[in-house]
């Protein structure tokens, strides 16, 4: 606890009781099995035992687990054993009183260390105890903590320190897993590991005989990222698909602005896709310049991005029937008016469009290592493109208002050539093309690139921005010609746009 204490966050800020559970469902949905309630600290919330109790209903989740500082479980487990909580992990890194007044600012080791006992009273097996050990302040325990569980059917799992906001942290304050190891095997020999799971975060270790076990958590020295499943929703309503990562995008806003359950899986999605293979924290920076900086997904700038899905009963069509040569959208009296398309069959309908956005060094390398502050542009902007591109007909005046079947929008730094890339491709069944819809999804992914990136440089330049090809109608197929350079002279093919160099 930082000796100024912390700013907590107003409740209109936090997540309501039902917004969590509507966020569950939708997670479990997706295929996850297991929800751990953490903090800051759980127990705080007087809907607690309600949350933990709706949880359980949920059809296909598994298992409910909860970490708390432990200080009010004499209060509180027995009602939260009987609300459905599965698995109890207990934050304790100290086993000194005095020590632990210090860490918590706050007096209450022997409330805690009760509550581990009555945990193993109820049955929890094991009860795990998550302790980070820190050198020159802690590390001096670890011993204690190994002998600790002789008698008590505890998990006690070492954590190694990790840099977060606020917390000070020094390269020379970290002891890795591997010199942990080092120092228990000096008094018990016969410490070994054990066979771990596939996705399990702890690395398991025991003394023979002893009841119970000791795990590390080796964030620093041995990342498992490749084999982690975890994804955090902060109490404010954060998605974090890292600890590490420094993007955290907004399901609270989303959800309040009328995002549709599609809308939010594309954003989580497209959240998730953005993973990295390892946290961009190594030993070689010694700096804490890749940590989290809280990135909120901007509705207030691109509203119509989150406004309520129009249905297909509001698909509205106007009369005109123009020759070919003339401007479809313009009557014989000049006004602008929507082409009729009544009479036309439905048909499979796909367009495909690009788009270019130059950057400099410094803006390609922020996006590389996802240190821009206002999060994942590539992610971010791969849903504005999706969400955009559901939008064009309120965007652009005379675009009808087509139901998609599919958008697909890809966007891809090139480092080499400092920049990205877009791509979208929209897909409908019904009586009129999509180009317009692939356009607006690539137009509107390269602004957000724009946004995101304003405050490192507006030395940005979205270009390129075409039709690549369209199918579908009664109207021939459209494929974009390459560009290709030639020498002068050189023949031209049919197929091609050749430029002569000079």
């Amino acid at each position: 606890m930082p000796a100024e204490g912390v700013k907590l966050t107003p409740n209109d800020k936090i997540l309501t009781s039902d917004e969590i559970i509507h966020l569950a469902r939708l997670f479990v949905n997706e295929g996850v099995t297991k929800i751990r309630l953490t903090g800051g600290e759980p127990t705080v919330r007087r809907d607690l035992v309600s949350i933990i109790g709706n949880l359980k209903q949920i059809k296909g989740l598994e298992a409910v687990a909860m970490t708390t500082n432990g200080l009010t479980l004499t209060r509180q487990l027995v009602a939260l054993q009987r609300a459905g909580l599965d698995i109890l992990n207990i934050s304790l890194d100290t086993l000194k009183p005095d020590r632990y007044e210090f860490i918590t600012r706050r007096k209450g080791w022997e409330r805690a260390m009760m509550g581990i006992d009555l945990a193993l009273q109820l049955g929890y097996n094991p009860v795990k105890i998550n302790c980070v050990i820190m050198k020159g302040f802690n590390d001096d325990e670890v011993l204690d903590f190994v002998r600790f569980t002789k008698d008590k059917n505890v998990d006690v799992r070492f954590i190694e320190y990790m840099p977060f906001t606020g917390n000070k942290w020094e390269f020379n304050k970290m002891v890795s897993y591997k010199d942990m190891v080092t120092t228990i095997k000096k008094e018990f020999p016969n410490f070994n590991s054990l066979e771990n799971g596939p996705n399990d975060t702890s690395k398991a270790w025991k003394v023979p005989d002893y009841q119970g076990q000791i795990g590390f958590i080796t964030s620093m020295s041995e990342h498992f990222c490749g084999s982690c499943n975890r994804l955090r929703v902060t109490a404010d309503g954060n998605l974090k698909v890292c600890l590490f990562g420094n993007t955290e995008i907004s399901l609270r806003d989303a959800l309040r602005s009328g995002c549709s359950e599609d809308d939010l899986v594309a954003l989580i999605n497209a959240a998730v896709k953005r993973k990295r293979k390892q946290h961009a924290v190594h030993f070689h920076q010694h700096s804490t310049r890749n940590l989290k900086i809280p990135y909120t997904f901007p509705t207030t700038k691109i509203p119509f991005l989150f406004t309520p899905r129009t249905t297909q009963a509001s698909v509205r069509t106007y009369s005109t029937n123009e020759p070919p040569e003339k401007l479809s959208h313009i009557n014989p009296e000049g006004k602008a008016i929507m082409v009729d398309v009544t009479s036309k069959p439905d048909t499979i309908r796909t367009a495909s469009a690009r788009g270019i956005v130059r950057i400099n060094y410094t803006t390609a390398e922020l996006i590389k290592q996802a240190t821009v502050k206002k999060g994942d542009v590539l992610s971010v902007a791969q849903l504005a493109g999706i969400m955009g591109a559901k939008k064009t007909s309120e965007l652009i005046p005379l675009c009808h208002n087509i139901p998609l079947t599919k958008v697909d929008v890809d966007v891809k730094l090139d480092y080499e050539k400092k920049q990205i890339e877009i791509k979208a491709t929209a897909r409908s069944t019904g009586k009129t093309g999509v180009e317009m819809e692939a356009l607006t999804a690539v137009s509107v992914a390269a602004l957000t690139v724009y946004d995101m990136c304003k405050a490192v440089t507006r030395d940005i330049v979205i270009s390129e921005i075409s039709l690549m090809s369209k199918s579908g109608g009664k109207s021939d197929n459209f494929q974009k010609r390459p560009i290709v350079l030639r020498e002068t002279g050189e023949p031209l093919d049919d197929t091609e746009i050749r430029v002569g160099l000079i």
